[in-house]
């Protein structure tokens, strides 16, 4: 379960220094106004805000997101979401009941368009002290 709570809160860390370092990043949230969740089906979770192009996070979970992604637990929503070839992953996920999307997939579609911006950090530790 530490491994996914990680992974969500350092996924906030890299959207933030990806739209801080990256114009094209910074200019792909200008302007957007967004809230979605990445969950589990047991209610492990975190929420993101986008907005004033800017990207936040809480953890648990918001009463009203535009979109969710929810995992059947932790080992399949880290499995999932860390995955070097996440597209294929992520379709699998859909297939075996792993991973369901509920809400806007206008918005889930956007939201791919903005992880296109992340880089994959070299080692777990780059992660941290490169975000700070």
């Amino acid at each position: 379960m530490l491994k996914f709570k990680f992974l969500l809160w350092a996924l906030n860390k890299l959207l933030q220094r990806a739209i801080k370092k990256n114009p094209g990043c910074a200019k792909f949230v200008k302007g957007k106004s967004l809230v979605f969740q990445i969950r589990t089906e047991d209610g492990v979770g975190r929420y993101f805000t986008v907005a004033n192009g800017k990207v936040k996070s809480a953890a648990g979970l918001t009463q009203k997101p535009a979109f969710t992604l929810s995992f059947r637990n932790t080992e399949r929503g880290f499995a999932i979401l860390s995955a070097k070839d996440s597209k294929d992953e992520f379709l699998t996920g859909l297939r075996t009941g792993d991973l369901k999307i509920s809400g806007d997939f206008v918005e889930v579609m956007w939201f791919q368009g903005l992880t296109e911006y992340l880089q994959p950090a070299k080692d777990p530790a780059q992660v941290f002290f490169t975000t700070r």
